[in-house]
């Protein structure tokens, strides 16, 4: 069975194939919303809008399900790149096959990969 290890969080959970990110980590206590995102009045509730749920998968991403075109354009939309773009995932559209590492909540970068490109 695939494993989630949440890098922040030092925890590891093992997950049956095909299980959403979003919802083995709320159903964990993991918080993957900054700030006043944390509120239920704060996110999209996985519906992939509010790109707050984003979370750079450090190891295994051949294992989680490819980005959809949606939520690639959600994620080139957002005003701070952090760095690591082809990295990135909404943890709400991301089906995980295979044991993974990620980085909830990862710091900002304001410039992304390619500052002066």
């Amino acid at each position: 069975m695939p494993k989630i290890k949440f890098v922040n969080e030092k925890k590891e959970v093992e997950v049956e194939p095909g299980a959403n990110l979003r919802q083995v980590a709320v159903r964990e206590g993991i918080q993957l919303y900054p700030s006043i995102h944390k509120n239920w009045w704060g996110n999209c509730h996985g519906l992939g809008l509010c790109a707050k749920c984003r979370v750079h998968v450090t190891r295994g991403l051949e294992n989680v399900s490819h980005q959809s075109i949606g939520e690639r354009l959600r994620l080139m939309l957002e005003p701070a790149r952090i760095g690591h773009e082809q990295e990135l995932r909404l943890a709400c559209k991301a089906l995980v096959n295979g044991d993974i590492e990620v980085e909830t909540q990862p710091p900002l970068n304001l410039h992304g990969e390619r500052f002066w490109g």
